[in-house]
């Protein structure tokens, strides 16, 4: 496998924090684009540094956002910004090292958060904010 910054993804990813996600601490997330895969299905993968290795090093949480190349870079913007925002809810509201569970975090509630999203920008862009 091989990673490299995704300065692209990272700019959305802010832009989404800052409107849906506040909890997030931008500093602490970076995100990567991975070549090479083997696995099957999978588009993206959200890394946590649990607490016992932050303790163990004396960091607070990160979080490493990884997009398969191979297949998010083939999906149209919606289903990109969908991705990324399914990313992102796994992150919990405490951001302490921990992750949220595919119970939680379903392709209905994504709906829900991404829907949200367009309002907020159909709202923010009538307003002049973008």
């Amino acid at each position: 496998m091989k990673y490299e910054p995704a300065l692209d993804i990272q700019k959305i990813v802010e832009e989404l924090s800052l409107l849906l996600f506040p909890h997030i601490k931008l500093d602490r997330v970076k995100c990567f684009r991975s070549y090479g895969t083997s696995s099957r299905g999978t588009i993206a993968r959200c890394h946590a540094l649990g607490k016992l290795m932050q303790k163990a090093i004396g960091i607070e949480a990160v979080y490493a956002l990884e997009f398969l190349s191979e297949r998010f870079d083939k999906l149209d913007e919606k289903d990109q910004i969908k991705t990324i925002i399914h990313e992102l809810m796994h992150i919990p509201r405490s951001f302490g090292g921990g992750f949220v569970h595919h119970d939680k975090v379903h392709d209905h509630s994504v709906g829900k958060i991404y829907d949200h999203y367009v309002n907020l920008k159909r709202e923010n862009k009538s307003l002049g904010w973008y």
